[in-house]
């Protein structure tokens, strides 16, 4: 466990190098709303075995970082801006503590709250990876201004830390969770295996509060110039087929980054670009590999 400023337990996995053994550099991958890093080993076993010193962790609030809504299931935040500063004093540690260079892989709302963070400078990378980042949300016909003023209405009928939609559903109508999730069923299996073994990790639907909070955060990396200070090299993964996260305002926001590579999916490709089927993850995970040996190469020591 890492212990936040406020006394916050915080759960984290490091996977080192051996001592003596030459390293490639340091990954710290953060994964998306709802998820915990079990999910994520046999990608984060790949980086290992590639020289990486590799960590990860649990956002505050969901799998074994606690919880902070009603239920154990309901994931629910008032502001994102405490996950920013969650990351920002992990990573001063981190980076401290860990060889260089330190790069950042992050997944979907795990994206948003990087880049946000960054783009704030709170924190810094020598590259970051976004895979399906959440910079917009679905319906995304509809400005991010207007599905705000929306959310805070239908939260204010009611306690926002009540769930937006019932556990036995998803958030898009008639569409299953897999299908939104990955084509892969053995690795959708994995996860359901890690629920049924550690049931404390499972978490279900969002918060109103979550979801005025992540509107909220939106529109700050939204606002004119935001993301054009961001001078790091960014290379985003992300598919048209996404839906739980919006493509256009991923397209905008790769645009408006001076340093951005973007590498888009199409329907072979569901928002859990990293645990999908082998053509697809094998693209991306080469494509990462490609992107970090060009912009954050190995040091000589």
């Amino acid at each position: 466990m890492w212990h936040a400023p406020d006394g916050h337990a915080v759960r984290r996995i490091d996977w080192h190098r051996d001592a003596g053994e030459p390293g490639r550099g340091s990954l710290l991958f953060v994964p998306g709303r709802g998820d915990c890093y079990e999910k994520y080993l046999e990608v984060l076993e790949g980086w290992h075995e590639a020289g990486w010193s590799v960590t990860s962790l649990d956002w505050r609030g969901q799998a074994l970082s606690g919880r902070l809504g009603l239920d154990a299931t309901t994931g629910h935040v008032s502001d994102f801006a405490g996950w920013v500063e969650d990351l920002a004093a992990f990573a001063r540690e981190w980076r401290d503590q860990a060889a260089g260079p330190h790069v950042c892989v992050a997944h979907s709302m795990g994206g948003h709250i990087v880049l946000r963070a960054v783009a704030e400078r709170k924190v810094s990378f020598r590259a970051l990876v976004l895979t399906a980042p959440m910079l917009g949300m679905l319906p995304d016909r509809f400005p991010s201004r207007h599905l705000h003023a929306l959310a805070r209405i239908i939260s204010r009928l009611g306690d926002p830390r009540r769930p937006a939609w019932k556990s036995n559903e998803t958030p898009v109508a008639l569409a299953s969770r897999i299908e939104l999730l990955t084509h892969d069923e053995a690795r959708y299996a994995d996860e359901a295996w890690w629920r049924e073994t550690r049931p404390e990790l499972a978490m279900g639907p969002a918060s109103w509060g979550w979801i005025v909070a992540a509107l909220a955060s939106i529109r700050r990396l939204e606002a004119p110039g935001v993301l054009k200070g961001v001078t790091l090299p960014v290379l985003i993964i992300a598919t048209q087929a996404d839906r739980l996260v919006s493509w256009r305002a991923i397209a905008r926001a790769a645009a408006r980054l001076p340093h951005a590579e973007l590498i888009a999916f199409g329907p072979e490709a569901r928002h859990e670009i990293l645990r999908e089927v082998d053509p697809v993850r094998t693209r991306a995970l080469d494509a990462i590999a490609e992107f970090l040996d060009r912009v954050a190469p190995a040091t000589s020591s």
